[in-house]
This record gives structure tokens, sequence and C-alpha cells, in this order.
């Protein structure tokens, strides 16, 4: 939900006082960044230190105004490398001090003027840490960034962040997700044959399959479980995506027919939620969420701690010290975040599938949950050996 007017760099440079609009009323002044006009989204906050280019081409951030918490945001321009998709997701951007000048080799164009060209209004100057402090304490909630003609006064700008919709009841994969299959082919020597469910998938995910010598075939979110299987898959993946996972109900429907037949089966992030509501379980609205690539979760099945890169607000209401029955067998919690004991994974006992609700991809990093993709490799490896024998 973004109106705006592009400009040149030096142009916004000039202008623009910025405000932005929170919908209990708290307001926070600074200077246009990006696009100059009016942008509306749930206001989130991400604490990575870097890697903001993955982070703003991230579909999973669809109508999310992203405030990032670390101070210096833009240092190291925009590259034509590292998008994660094909433009931009997020619906407004909040840093602190916006670098003046690109360091990197690898730079293209400034941040400033990235978003500018995608049209993505933001604002800079703003004390990150209270707003940061303040959505810790209040919740993730709707917001408003008005520059430039959309100023006005403040009672007028929260009556329209009000009227703004809510992340809760969203159903927003379809709107990211690809319109027609692609495919994504082996580095080296093909070994297995996946379908990818497309509900917001990131670049790096399908390759991160190929470079293990997986074919990924990348399906619209309004596949059909024929034309899953019409690609003769060894294994079937649901990606991450945004909005509210109870609005789910085909790729819910999708995922039970892919269960039903036994296939091996691994899930991200939304992926999870899918995987969580398929066996049973329930989903809930986290406080504030979780996003940024420092977050700490233990792998249950090894003891082992990692730190993990993140991005949802929404997760499995699952129990986690037990193990429960589903209509496809056993379930237990496999992965659990050490800052409050959310659920970041599932996997079944009795049948080949898993789920975490991070992203192993981890484009810009961290790597220490790469070994997941390889997890999934082994599961299509011991179908593939159990068929042959049959």
């Amino acid at each position: 939900m973004t109106t705006s007017d592009q400009g040149t760099a030096s142009q916004r440079q000039k202008a623009a006082p910025a405000v932005l609009v929170l919908e209990d009323g708290r307001t926070f002044r600074g200077r246009a960044y990006g696009a100059v006009g009016v942008t509306f989204g749930e206001a989130v906050f991400s604490t990575g230190m870097t890697g903001y280019q993955e982070t703003l081409t991230d579909p999973s951030y669809h109508r999310q105004v992203v405030v990032m918490t670390a101070p210096h945001v833009g240092n190291t321009g925009i590259n034509d490398e590292d998008m994660e998709s094909r433009k931009i997701w997020v619906s407004g951007y909040v840093v602190r001090d916006p670098a003046r000048v690109p360091s990197s080799w690898r730079s293209r164009r400034t941040l400033d003027d990235e978003l500018a060209a995608q049209g993505v209004v933001g604002i800079s100057g703003v004390d990150t840490r209270a707003l940061t402090r303040h959505l810790r304490e209040r919740g993730a909630m709707r917001v408003g960034i008005f520059s430039g003609d959309a100023l006005a006064d403040e009672a007028t700008l929260l009556d329209q962040v009000r009227e703004a919709p809510q992340m809760k009841g969203a159903s927003l994969y379809e709107e990211v997700a690809t319109e027609e299959t692609y495919v994504v082919p082996a580095v080296g020597e093909k070994k297995f044959t996946v379908a990818a469910v497309d509900l917001g998938i990131k670049g790096m995910t399908p390759h991160r399959m190929a470079e293990r010598g997986i074919e990924v075939h990348v399906l619209p979110a309004t596949a059909t479980v024929e034309e899953i299987y019409a690609v003769a898959p060894d294994g079937v993946f649901f990606s991450n995506g945004p909005g509210d996972p109870e609005q789910a109900d085909h790729p819910v429907a999708l995922m039970r027919a892919v269960l039903e037949r036994g296939t091996p089966l691994f899930g991200i992030c939304f992926g999870n939620q899918i995987l969580g509501r398929a066996l049973g379980f329930g989903t809930y609205k986290l406080k504030y969420g979780h996003r940024g690539i420092n977050q700490p979760v233990q792998d249950r099945t090894t003891g082992k701690v990692e730190v993990t890169a993140h991005n949802h607000g929404f997760a499995v209401d699952a129990p986690l010290d037990q193990v429960s029955e589903t209509p496809y067998g056993r379930a237990e919690v496999s992965h659990v975040c050490l800052n409050d004991q959310v659920v970041e994974g599932l996997q079944l006992l009795d049948r080949p599938a898993f789920s975490v609700q991070y992203h192993p991809e981890a484009a810009a990093g961290p790597h220490d949950a790469a070994y997941l993709f390889d997890r999934f490799t082994t599961m299509m490896n011991t179908a593939q050996r159990e068929g042959q024998r049959a």
C-alpha cells in the first residue's frame, strides 16, 4: 500500500521532513529516505547487522514496514547479485543513519536510489532504538510513513493508519508467488528431482538444493497435487512466504495430499506453519516476531545450538515436551528458539517429513543450519533405496 514520488537522490536529500505514525498514536519524525510519499504496513524490526539487500527482497516481508535495529544502513550499497527475488517487497523502510557513500567493490548504486527507483517510501534519522523498544513492549502494529504532499496533521494521519488492513487474517502468499513453473537445474550430476511449492520462495533456497544435485521445479502457490506429481518428484518442498497461515487452506490441503503419498517432504518458515496445520496443530501471531540473522535455536535431535536467520510473525502451537499423535503418525517438535521457547521445527516419526521455522538457506548468513538440506537429501536417498528394494 504505497504511493510515491521518486525524484532524484539530490532532490530527496534536500526535501522532506517525514513522519512515522504507529496505530497506537506514537509518532517519530525524521527525513524522507528512498521514495517520497505515503505507505502503510505492519511495523516490525530486524536485528541483522548486515544482509539488508536480502531482507528487502525477501517476499516474506510483503506488506511490512521494516525497522533496522543496526544504526548504520546502506554502507555496502546495492548490487545485482544478492537479490532474493525479482523486486523489493517491504512496504516501507526505517533507518537511523543512512550511509552517505557506499563502500563496496560490488556496489552498483546506493540503497537510497534503489528504494526510490522501486517506489519504496522510507524514513531516516529516526531513533530506531526507541522505536524497537516500543514495538517489543506493545507488539508489532500497523504503521504509516508520510512525506512530501502526504503530510497532514497527526490526527488525520493516525486515522489513515487505523484504516489500513491488519496482518492477522491476511492472505498474501499468492501475491508474491510465481505465476509460471520454472526449473533450477542441478549443479553437476543430477541426483534428485524436487517439486517446490512457491509461497514466497527466496532465490537462495533452490540454489542450495541445486548445489546438492537436485533439479528444482518451482511451482505456483495454486499448483494442484497432479501438477506436483507430474514432475515425478523424489521430494516435495514448501517455501517461506508472507501472511497469516490460518488463511492458507489450499497449501494445507496440498501438503496433506503429499503426506498421504509418503513422499519425502521439507518445509521452511511458512512451510513449517503449513505442516503444523496439516498435522492438526494451530498457529498464532507472535507479539513482535523473530527477524534477523542472529537468533539461537536448538536442534533437539542432536542437542546442537545454532545461530540462525529468521523472518516470521506467526508460529505453530504444538506441545514442546511430548510426542503427538496425528493423522500421519507420530510428530514431535524438533527445533526450539532458546530466547522464548517458540516452536522452530517439526518432524514426523513415521513418515519422511520435517520442517523448520527459520531460514537454513541463510543469505547473507549465518550458515549453521545448512545441514538441513543434507538431511532432506538423505531422506530422499533412503526413500529411493527402499523403493528399489520394494
